[in-house]
This record gives structure tokens, sequence and C-alpha cells, in this order.
């Protein structure tokens, strides 16, 4: 018997202790906004959290988590009808394309931003490089974590308003 407390749920399951944590999320508790994409951690797309830290479901056993709190994209936001200041900024910035890494990548988002609230860009892309997106959505992603951050965006290149020109 294995004892996990989900986005605040308790449960007592009756898994084989070496099943991956990904799959006891996705068949035992229908929670299927975690995605499998490789199996073999080198995607990111399962990423969740496990007491806080981004944790890669898909080769993480149910034995590691027994009596740990886990926290799927399900339970990323504040409530049923408010987003996650990530989740916002991720359709602000029209990130998702294909949306299939958009959990992993969000979750590890908000585990950057749970451990540094004013990420630079170089920190960003260290805490992000264990997600990978086929879109190639990488500036996106770095603009939506800045904004979901209240980082000001600034690019030389183009016009802003309020400061004269020339």
């Amino acid at each position: 018997m294995t004892l996990i407390n989900v986005n605040g749920t308790q449960h007592k399951l009756q898994v084989d202790p070496s099943t991956p944590l990904l799959w006891v999320l996705r068949e035992q508790l229908n929670l299927t906004g975690t995605k499998f994409g490789c199996g073999i951690s080198q995607c990111g797309a399962c990423t969740v959290h496990v007491n806080g830290v981004a944790t890669l479901s898909c080769i993480t056993p149910l034995s590691a988590v027994d009596g740990q709190s886990i926290s799927t994209i399900e339970g990323l936001a504040p409530s049923p009808d408010q987003l996650h200041p990530l989740q916002q900024s991720w359709i602000d910035e029209q990130v998702p394309q294909c949306g299939y890494c958009q959990s992993g990548q969000l979750m590890r988002a908000a585990n950057l931003l749970a451990h540094n609230p004013s990420p630079s860009d170089a920190d960003i892309d260290v805490a992000m490089a264990g997600n990978i997106c086929r879109c190639g959505m990488y500036n996106r992603i770095r603009k939506a974590i800045k904004s979901a951050a209240g980082v000001q965006q600034f690019d030389p290149s183009q016009p802003t308003e309020g400061l004269a020109n020339g």
C-alpha cells in the first residue's frame, strides 16, 4: 500500500511500487495533464512537483514518492475559476503551438519562480533546459515566464512608448 497526496488529496494505492509515477497519475488517478514524452527523462513533458521540487515522473517509481506531496498541472491554478499567473501569461504570450510539452514546461517554470521570483534570461534558460519544445517556442516561453514574474521586457530594437525618439 502506497500513500501519496496529489494536489491536496490523499490517495491509498495498491499498485506495484516500481510503477512510474507518471502511469499512476494518468491511469490510476485519471490526471492526464501530465504527458508521456520520451520515457527516459530527456524531454520534460512529464514534469510534476514532488514536495515542491520539479521531478520527472516517467522515471520516478511510486515507491520513491510514498508519503510525499505531489502537484500536477491540474493543481497549478489556485482555484477552478482562476488561472495561475504562468497559465495566464502562457495564453497572453501565445506560447502553445502543439501544446504537448506545455504542462511540463509550466510545472518547471512554476518551480523556477517559486525559488527565483525574478529570474534573468540566463536563469530561465538554465532552469528550463531539461524541457524540450518541439515547436521551438523558447523565446515565447522565456517571455511568458518573465511576464508572470513581473519582470519588464525591453527589446532595444523595438520603439518604446513614452520615450522621445532621437
